[in-house]
C-alpha cells in the first residue's frame, strides 16, 4: 500500500501541468507516431515510483535512476504506450495490449532499439530522393524581391462549387483573413474580387485592394452550408453528398526566403502566378501517368466520426489527399518499400504514417499561429472550407532548423529526437525561471541495451480480456482505459492504417484486416450499435482478467475523467465486477487548456487516478458520509493542485467530486455486489449510490454557488497521503 501513501499530489501536478503545455519537451518519445489523448508520462512515473520505491520520499526518487527488476506491470489499454513506457523505462518488464493494430505497431516501434547512424543516412536518402523526383513542385518566385525558386511553406486552397444556375465556380470562402497581425506586422487577407493579397494594419478601416481597386471585407460569403452565386445571385447549399467531393482552387502561398529574411518584416505571402498554377498542373500530369501501387483504394466506412466525411462526398480514403500529395506519397512509399533493412523500413513506414496527418486537404491554417493544423488538431475529421498544403519534403533555414510543419525533414528530425530519448531518457526540472534537463542515470527505454540486462516486453494485438496471465503473476496495471465516447480511435487511425498495410504488408499483427475497427472495441458509437451497456460489459472484461493475473493486494490504477455521470457508473460496475476495492481518487492534470478540443468549453483538464486492490488501506478522514465530508475532501485536493499552479475551473471541480462519488459507491456496494445480475440492473445500481449524498447536480451546483469562496490550504499535507497508522482503514 504505497501509492495511497506515498503520492505527492502537488509535486505530481506541477510536473504533469508543465508537461502538458509541451508534451513533446518533455517527453520527446511521443514524436513516434501521432496518439490520441495521451497522458502525462511524469504522472506514471509518479505512480510506479510511488508503489515501488517504498524506501524513498518521492519527490527524492523522482530525479534518480531506478531499476525495478522482476517487477511485472501490464496495461491493457495501451493506446500510445505511455504507462509501459514509464514502467519499461525504470527497469520493469512490461505486458500490454490494444485491440487497434495501430497501437501495437506505434509502441512497438517506440520501445525497439534503432541505429540511428544507419536510420539518418536511410532518411537522407529518402529526402534527396523526393528532392530529385518533386523538389520543383515545392518552390516558387518571390515578387517582392525578384528572387526566384524560393521553398514554399504552405499553399492555400478554398473549396469552390458550381451554381446551380449558372454553373460559375463560387469560391466558399467564410472570411478572406488570411494571417492576422499576432506573428505579422500586418493583417492579410485576400480580395474578394479579384483575388490579390492585401496587407492592411486595422481591421476596422479596411481601404479598398491595391490592384482591383474593390473594397476588401473581412467576412466572406459562405456561411451554414449556402453562399450566394457572384455572377446570378442565386443562393447555392453545400455540401453536396451525391456530387462527390467539393473541387478546390489554389488562392494563397506562404513561402521562405531565406536571403532576404533578415531585412524583410514578417512573413512572405502571395497570391499564385501562373507558374505556381503551372506547378499544380504538372502534379496533376504525372500522377494520371504513374500505375500507382500505395495510394489505399479503400472505402470510407461509415462511423459516428466518418459520416461526416460521406456528407461532404467523400466515399474513398485517396478524395482527401490532391494530386500533389499522392504523387509525393506514392513516391515516398516506392522508396521505402525498396529499403532491405527490415527495420530501417519499419521506421520510414511509420514517419509515413504519421506524416499522413499533414499531407491531406483537411488541413487548415492557423491565421493567428501562422501555421499548419494537422487533421487530428481537433479529435475528429474537420471539414473546412479553406485547406492547408504544407511543403512534402520539407526545408531548413540556414541554422538547420525546420521550417514549417508536415514535411519529411520534420517528422524525420522529431523521430531521431524520439529514438535518442530512449537511449538517454531525462527529466525537466525547473530551477527559478530556468528549466533544466536533468539525465537519469541508469535508466533506458526498450529491450536490450549493451552492457545492461535485458527486459521482456510482451505487445499483444487483442482484447486484454482473452488474454491468458497467469494468477499472481502481476505486479501491478496502470492504464488510461478508453473514455466511454470521447474519442472514436479506429475511425481516425484507418486513415493511417490503410496506408501503413499497404506498405508493410499483412504479415504484421493485425495488418490482415482492412480496418483497426473491431467489435469489441471500448468506445460508444452509435453507428456500431455499441451502447452503455457494451462499454461496462467490456471494461468489466478487461478488469476481471486483470484481477486475476494480480498479486494479491497488488494496484489496478487508471486514470479517468468524463462530463457525464454516466460514464462514472460504468466505471464503478467494472470496479466492483472484478472483486476490487478502490482505495484512493487522485486528481492530476492531464490535458493541456489550450487544446482545440478543451479551450473554452467546460471540459476538465484534471483527471481522476482511481487506485483500486482487491485488499489493503483506505485513508479513514476520505470515507465520505455527508456533504460536508465531500467539501473538506474536494477542497484538500483542490488546494493541492493550486499549490502546484492549476488553475481549477468549475469542470475540474466536476471531475474530482464524480471521482470521490464514484470511490465511494465502489466501497458502500462492494460487501453486497452481485456481479452476476443484468447490467442495466448493476448500472442503476451504482447510479444510486453515486446519489447517496443527494442528486449530483445539487452537489455540483453547491460547489459551484461556493466557487468564489477562497479554497482553504490542504488539512494534510501531502506527502505522506496518510498521516499515520490510526488513520488507516483494512479492507
Amino acid at each position: 500500500m504505497t501509492i495511497e501513501r506515498r503520492f505527492d499530489i502537488s509535486l505530481i501536478a506541477s510536473l504533469a501541468l508543465k508537461e502538458k503545455q509541451i508534451q513533446q519537451n518533455y517527453r520527446p518519445i511521443i514524436a513516434v507516431h501521432k496518439w490520441f489523448a495521451r497522458r502525462p508520462g511524469t504522472l506514471f512515473r509518479g505512480l510506479l515510483l510511488s508503489e515501488f520505491a517504498a524506501d524513498r520520499r518521492l519527490d527524492e526518487a523522482y530525479f534518480s535512476g531506478q531499476d525495478f527488476k522482476g517487477r511485472v506491470v501490464a496495461d491493457p489499454f495501451m493506446g500510445g504506450g505511455t504507462p509501459l513506457i514509464e514502467a519499461n523505462r525504470v527497469g520493469c518488464d512490461v505486458i500490454g495490449a490494444d485491440i487497434n493494430p495501430m497501437s501495437a505497431w506505434i509502441v512497438n516501434e517506440e520501445i525497439e532499439h534503432l541505429d540511428h547512424d544507419a536510420y539518418r543516412k536511410a532518411s537522407s536518402r529518402l529526402v534527396s530522393h523526393l528532392q530529385e523526383k518533386v523538389g520543383d513542385l515545392y518552390v516558387t518566385d518571390c515578387p517582392t524581391y525578384g528572387d526566384k525558386n524560393v521553398p514554399v511553406k504552405y499553399f492555400l486552397w478554398v473549396k469552390t462549387l458550381p451554381c446551380e444556375k449558372c454553373a460559375h465556380s463560387i469560391d466558399l470562402f467564410p472570411g478572406y483573413l488570411i494571417a492576422d497581425d499576432t506573428r505579422h506586422p500586418l493583417n492579410v487577407l485576400a480580395c474578394g474580387h479579384c483575388g490579390e493579397l492585401n496587407e492592411v494594419a486595422d481591421l476596422k478601416k479596411l481601404g479598398r485592394c491595391t490592384h482591383c481597386k474593390s473594397n476588401l471585407q473581412v467576412s466572406g460569403p459562405a456561411h451554414r452550408g449556402r453562399c450566394d452565386c457572384p455572377e446570378c445571385g442565386h443562393t447555392n447549399s453545400f455540401p453536396r453528398k451525391k456530387s462527390g467531393p467539393l473541387g478546390h482552387r489554389l488562392f494563397g502561398i506562404e513561402y521562405y526566403n531565406s536571403i532576404r529574411k533578415a531585412e524583410h518584416k514578417g512573413r512572405f505571402f502571395k497570391k499564385p502566378d501562373k507558374k505556381d498554377l503551372k506547378r499544380v498542373a504538372e502534379a496533376e500530369r504525372q500522377l494520371a501517368a504513374l500505375r500507382t501501387k500505395y495510394i489505399p483504394d479503400d472505402d470510407i466506412p461509415a462511423g459516428d466520426e466518418t459520416t461526416r466525411l460521406h456528407r461532404w462526398g467523400y466515399d474513398k480514403y485517396a478524395d482527401l489527399f490532391n494530386a500533389r500529395q499522392l504523387l509525393g506519397l506514392e513516391l515516398s512509399c516506392r522508396h521505402i518499400a525498396a529499403v532491405k533493412d527490415q527495420r530501417l523500413k519499419h521506421a520510414l513506414a511509420t514517419n509515413l504514417s504519421d506524416l499522413l496527418r499533414y499531407q491531406n486537404m483537411l488541413c487548415r491554417y492557423d491565421t493567428m499561429a501562422l501555421k499548419s493544423l494537422d487533421i487530428f488538431s481537433v479529435h475528429g475529421f474537420p471539414v473546412g472550407l479553406v485547406q492547408c498544403e504544407s511543403n512534402l519534403v520539407g526545408f531548413t533555414n540556414g541554422n538547420g532548423g525546420n521550417v514549417g510543419s508536415g514535411g519529411w525533414t520534420n517528422i524525420i528530425d522529431k523521430y531521431a529526437k524520439a529514438k535518442k530519448y530512449c537511449d538517454a531518457p531525462f527529466e525537466i526540472q525547473h530551477v527559478g525561471s530556468r528549466k533544466v534537463q536533468v539525465p537519469v542515470a541508469g535508466e533506458w527505454i526498450g529491450e536490450q541495451r549493451e552492457g545492461s540486462r535485458s527486459r521482456s516486453v510482451t505487445i499483444h494485438c487483442e482484447s486484454s480480456a482473452d488474454l491468458n496471465l497467469p494468477a499472481g503473476s502481476l505486479d501491478a496495471v496502470f492504464t488510461d482505459p478508453p473514455y466511454f465516447a470521447n474519442v472514436q480511435y479506429a475511425e481516425l487511425m484507418d486513415f493511417c492504417f490503410t496506408w501503413l498495410r499497404k506498405l508493410v504488408g499483412p504479415n504484421v499483427e493485425g495488418f490482415d484486416r482492412k480496418s483497426t475497427r473491431a467489435v469489441d472495441e471500448l468506445t460508444v458509437n452509435a453507428t456500431e450499435g455499441r451502447d452503455l451497456a457494451h462499454f461496462t460489459e467490456g471494461l468489466a472484461r478487461v478488469y476481471a482478467a486483470m484481477a486475476r493475473a494480480l498479486k494479491p493486494g497488488a494496484p489496478l490504477a487508471f486514470t479517468y475523467h468524463h462530463n457525464r455521470i454516466e460514464a462514472y457508473q460504468a466505471i464503478g460496475v467494472a470496479i466492483l465486477d472484478a472483486g476490487l476495492t478502490c482505495s484512493a481518487s487522485l486528481p492530476c492534470p492531464a490535458e493541456m487548456g489550450g487544446s482545440i478540443h478543451i479551450h473554452n468549453t467546460v471540459s476538465s483538464i484534471v483527471d481522476t487516478v482511481f487506485v483500486c486492490r482487491s485488499n489493503g488501506e483506505v485513508r479513514r478522514g476520505h470515507l465520505i458520509s455527508s456533504l460536508a465530508d465531500l467539501t473538506r475532501v474536494v477542497r484538500d485536493d483542490i488546494g493541492q493542485l493550486r499549490i502546484a499552479g492549476v488553475k481549477v475551473t468549475a469542470g475540474d471541480m466536476r471531475c474530482i467530486i464524480f471521482g470521490h462519488l464514484t470511490r465511494m459507491a465502489v466501497w458502500n456496494l462492494r460487501a453486497k455486489w452481485d456481479a452476476s445480475v443484468p447490467t442495466d440492473s448493476k448500472l442503476e445500481k451504482v447510479g444510486r449510490a453515486l446519489e447517496a449524498l443527494g442528486p449530483y447536480q445539487e452537489i455540483i451546483g453547491s460547489f459551484t454557488s461556493a466557487w468564489a469562496a477562497p479554497i482553504a490550504p490542504p488539512t494534510h499535507n501531502l506527502p505522506p497521503f496518510f498521516m499515520d497508522e490510526r488513520d488507516a482503514v483494512a479492507f
